[in-house]
């Protein structure tokens, strides 16, 4: 699930020309990487765990606070660990500048 979100925990709002994208990935399950999503976006671990599998079945862990950039990497899928949703936030330029 993906959803646009207000910038509540960063302040009153953005800079202008940036956009924030929150992702969920529920307990247990994977999203497929599909590169161009991911494109020109700082990702933040906001809640739960991630877990990134490479093409050759390698996996990183990561949890609450960590920064991610996911272009150029051999991604196939990201898993959510654990027992509670991950949530991913996605801060990116929103093309209107």
């Amino acid at each position: 699930m993906t959803e646009e979100i207000g910038p509540a925990y960063l302040g009153p709002s953005l800079p202008e020309g940036f956009v924030i994208r929150r992702v969920v990935v529920p307990p247990g399950a994977e999203r497929l990487f599909v590169e161009a999503e991911w494109r020109d976006a700082i990702v933040v671990v906001e809640s739960g765990g991630l877990e990134l599998e490479s093409s050759t079945g390698i996996r990183w862990r990561f949890g609450r606070g960590d920064v991610l950039w996911l272009i150029g990497l051999p991604l196939r899928a990201l898993h959510a660990s654990g027992r509670t949703p991950t949530v991913l936030m996605a801060v990116s330029r929103s093309g209107k500048r």
